[in-house]
């Protein structure tokens, strides 16, 4: 199969998947079946790019020409590999820890749940492999509208407000700022095709280059700069598998990932460099830090981890903010180190609730105890997001800190170091309390045991792929080492 026919597979396959899960809605186990299906074959599809991306190839294909330059083209290049390979792969974990939570927490539609949940993963697969800023404005556009159903899934009032908010947000964003950044690039460079070095330098100059930054980095909405945030924290509504494509599978990974190809593939590394963009620093370093600081005030252990995911986030920004090449790679692994972290950590909370209905930290003392294979994993999902060793969170950080440091930029290296310390403030003491605490007197909600056993099986694997990142990052290093071959 040649590689231009993987990439049309890969865009397709979601979909023939998602018409298969409402053909066979009736019958719960073939429909769980066809969905991980679905998901192997695609991920399959995506690894068989994969050798030929490291080995140089830059394969491509275009469906069709709107305007003269301007066409619907799918290219797939190093940052594009990493995302479509952790949505592909994660595709299939979250399947499986669906079917146990879905089903343990009796949950209703469960089909339409499969169905948009295989329809966001194509429209993850046409951002991921966007050869230009039109494609993936598309693309991103369709992810919005195609995860709002999912958001407001449980239909109460609460759900409905949630997503009210959410498509607010996503879309007067995207269309308020985002497009109007695009139309302009397009103005003056007549392309919006992602080119190595970018296509924006000598084009515009330092005025026009700080307002398009500003109408990009929140333009795109989904990467949850503050003070556009607040759809996050508020889509935590949802079920928590829902919650775990939010997080760590489709959507803000789709935020972070396009700032990233705007600034390498339409601005270019050396380009900002040369323009007065310090000021990025500070706007990613104080979503960091606020979005810390509020995390530590939060009860509800799905609220302080979405306000974990804000200041996450931004460690991919700041990274590409800082640029320096290692840290631009840094940023790009940053986007796998969260995804298999942050889902260990919102799987291990579903199965909390599954099995306890236990939503706040303050109900959680001893639970570790009963929930040991849960609790074990979040304490390493907690530790990957503080950056400490053997986890993949370690290594993506280490990097960010590196290039802060070569390029002497102070700023973020008091950044990291100070929400290092604040991460571990509103992770380590959840930890403590499930292991270390006495359990309450029995109030009728104490687990009795692991959450289903899919979700544990899950979770457990996530968990175990965030340790075997840090002994074996050879997938992610290589695709972010040949992004970085692209910047010199």
């Amino acid at each position: 199969m040649s590689l231009e026919t993987l990439i049309l597979a890969a865009l397709v396959i979601p979909l023939i998947g998602s018409a298969l899960i409402l053909l066979t809605g009736s019958k719960p186990n073939l429909r769980e079946t066809m969905t991980l299906a679905t998901a192997a074959l695609l991920f399959y599809c995506v690894a068989s790019i994969f050798p030929a991306v490291m080995a140089g190839a830059r394969p491509s294909v275009t469906l069709l020409e709107m305007l003269p330059g301007l066409t619907i083209t799918f290219t797939v290049e190093p940052l594009g590999m990493i995302f479509a390979g952790i949505a592909s792969f994660l595709w299939i974990v979250t399947t499986i820890y669906s079917i146990g939570y879905m089903r343990g927490h009796h949950e209703k539609n469960q089909t339409r749940f499969y169905f948009y949940f295989a329809i966001s993963i194509a429209s993850v697969m046409g951002i991921a492999f966007a050869g230009n800023m039109m494609t993936l404005f598309i693309f991103y556009e369709v992810l919005t509208l195609c995860t709002f159903p999912l958001v407001t899934h449980h239909g109460t009032e609460e759900a409905k407000k949630a997503g009210r908010v959410y498509l607010g947000i996503l879309i007067g964003t995207s269309i308020g700022f985002q497009l109007l950044a695009i139309v302009w690039t397009w103005v003056l460079t007549g392309t919006l095709d992602f080119r190595e070095g970018g296509i924006l330098a000598g084009k515009a100059g330092e005025t026009a280059t700080i307002i398009l930054l500003l109408l990009y980095v929140f333009g795109i909405g989904k990467a949850a700069v503050m003070p556009l945030h607040r759809w996050l924290p508020a889509a935590m509504v949802a079920p928590t598998p829902v919650s775990a494509l939010l997080h760590a599978v489709a959507v803000v990974k789709a935020g972070v990932f396009t700032v990233l190809k705007v600034f390498v593939y339409i601005f270019g590394v050396d380009f900002l460099a040369a323009a007065s963009t310090s000021w990025l620093v500070y706007l990613f370093g104080l979503t960091i830090l606020v979005a810390s600081i509020i995390a530590m005030r939060q009860d509800n252990l799905k609220r302080r981890l979405a306000y974990s995911t804000v200041s996450q986030l931004s460690y991919v920004l700041i990274g590409a903010a800082i640029l320096a090449p290692i840290s631009v790679m840094g940023a790009a692994i940053h986007i796998a180190a969260h995804a298999f972290g942050k889902i260990t950590l919102f799987f291990a909370a579903g199965s909390i609730l599954v099995a306890s209905h236990k939503t706040e930290i303050s109900q959680m003392a001893g639970i570790g105890r009963r929930m040991p294979w849960t609790m074990g994993a979040f304490a390493i999902g907690s530790l990957s997001m503080i950056g400490l060793p053997p986890t993949a969170g370690f290594i993506s950080k280490w990097f960010i800190l590196q290039g802060a440091l070569e390029t002497q930029q102070f700023v973020a290296v008091g950044v990291i170091i100070a929400s290092t310390l604040l991460n571990a403030g509103y992770f380590l003491p959840i930890v403590y309390a499930a292991f270390f605490k006495a359990p309450p007197d029995d109030d009728g909600h104490a687990p009795h045991g692991e959450g289903p056993a899919l979700s544990v099986l899950a979770l457990t694997l996530t968990a175990t792929c965030t340790v075997l990142f840090f002994f074996y990052p050879n997938f992610v290093f290589g695709l972010g080492q040949a992004l970085v071959g692209s910047l010199r």
